[in-house]
């Protein structure tokens, strides 16, 4: 290993990046032509982005996109799991008077009700979110379109949630008792759905909290505003609204850990195979994470999302082997 401290000279003598989130305005003049870029990138949300790495020819492999056979997401899952968990204790933070919510202690005392949690998705990020909310004490339900995952969280979860088919009048319907809603909705690699629309905001009481966890995607609240973690919360309507898109970041030693638990195996696979284009090739599940090669999108949804031509990305691996 070699520590570089000139910004331009690292990224010119490197052949892969990895990094924990997309690059940044300053970085794409950096990017070499063929150098390969691992990273969250979330392009669905950003066409600014999504053009200038295809205008950099580079390799573009996508950590929220590498799929398993079995349709899980590996290198999502941790960061996933820290988002979840971490979506609660800042809503929980924020439902405090001090910070603006309705002064409702999650767990509540005796004798005084516990706050009221919706959980919006089942999946990773969601039951993440729940558990923590069931840990705290709070009245929690998950929401979601999935009824086999539906019945199979009914089974494992604590008792105090509850699951209930996701649809705008179940939605409507909980909005004037809920203290706080998390916003779990993933389409892998898709802009996430507009779940609470500009006018449910109307039918919240004052203070309620929104945290979108979702936010990397597009957001899945009509109302959400990109913010960071120096400045993550904003007030419309009487409602709070917190939208950090690296809240994992705030715990970075654990996430850092987590990464690491999953990216070795894949680093030392691609030494074993003579390099990260080759086990492109070889791997499927590393292949599905290929947005862009050389210049060319290699993904079928951003190519209908901002009107762009895109490739099978196997086309290319036929053509080099």
């Amino acid at each position: 290993a070699q520590i570089i401290e000139d910004v331009d000279a690292f990224w010119a003598a490197s052949e892969m990046i990895m990094k924990v989130k997309e690059p940044i305005a300053e970085e794409y003049g950096r990017i070499q032509p063929g150098q390969i870029l691992f990273t969250y990138f979330h392009f669905a949300a950003d066409e600014t982005l999504t053009k200038a790495i295809m205008d950099s020819k580079s390799v573009a492999i996508a950590y929220e996109t590498v799929e398993k056979s079995d349709s899980s997401l590996p290198l999502l899952i941790p960061m996933s799991e820290v988002a979840g968990r971490m979506a609660t204790q800042e809503g929980a933070k924020f439902l405090e008077k001090a910070m603006g919510g309705r002064g409702v202690l999650m767990g509540g005392i005796p004798g005084v009700p516990p706050a009221n949690v919706l959980v919006l998705g089942g999946g990773i990020v969601g039951v993440n979110a729940a558990k923590i909310a069931a840990g705290m004490g709070g009245n929690t339900t998950i929401m979601d379109i999935n009824m086999p995952r539906l019945r199979y969280l009914d089974d494992v979860m604590p008792k105090n949630i509850t699951t209930l088919f996701s649809s705008e009048a179940n939605i409507r319907a909980m909005l004037p008792t809920i203290d706080l809603i998390i916003g779990a909705v993933l389409k892998p690699g898709a802009k996430a759905p507009h779940l609470i629309t500009r006018e449910m905001l109307g039918e919240m009481r004052a203070g309620t909290v929104l945290v979108d966890v979702a936010i990397d995607q597009g957001g899945c609240f009509a109302t959400s505003e990109l913010r960071s973690i120096q400045n993550p919360s904003f007030v419309k309507h009487d409602v709070i609204h917190y939208c950090v898109p690296n809240i994992s970041s705030i715990v970075s030693t654990t996430a850092t850990e987590a990464m690491s638990n999953i990216l070795t195996p894949i680093l030392l696979e691609a030494a074993e195979s003579g390099g990260m284009e080759q086990l492109i090739a070889q791997n499927i599940s590393i292949r599905n994470g290929v947005y862009m090669y050389k210049g060319c999108l290699t993904n079928g949804y951003l190519g209908k999302r901002f009107k762009l031509k895109s490739t099978d990305i196997n086309l290319f691996i036929s053509s080099n082997y």
